[in-house]
């Protein structure tokens, strides 16, 4: 009975962990997209060469690693709010 506990107690707190902590790189990515497609439809209605052809030598920007690591923060929270859901369910399947 303990161990059910337990187990409900850490599945309850690594889920509202990961709800909590997603949510920003969740929001900062969002509005990086936003902020893209904006300058994107800024630049081709300015006729801008910028949405006539990719980037020279494939180079990445501060914004696509950003992106990386918000890509990877997500990833992780999302793990732990798996981890938190495992923990839950065990805890009914144990006795």
């Amino acid at each position: 009975m303990i161990l059910n506990i337990v187990l409900w107690v850490g599945g309850v707190v690594l889920l509202a962990l990961g709800i909590l902590r997603v949510q920003g790189p969740l929001s900062r990515a969002n509005e990086l997209r936003r902020l893209d497609e904006n300058a994107q439809r800024y630049d081709a209605w300015r006729g801008g060469s910028r949405t006539a052809a990719p980037r020279p030598g494939g180079e990445r920007t501060g914004a696509d690693e950003m992106r990386a690591l918000l890509r990877r923060q997500v990833r992780v929270w999302a793990g732990a709010i798996v981890a938190g859901i495992v923990l839950i369910v065990a805890g009914f399947v144990v006795r």
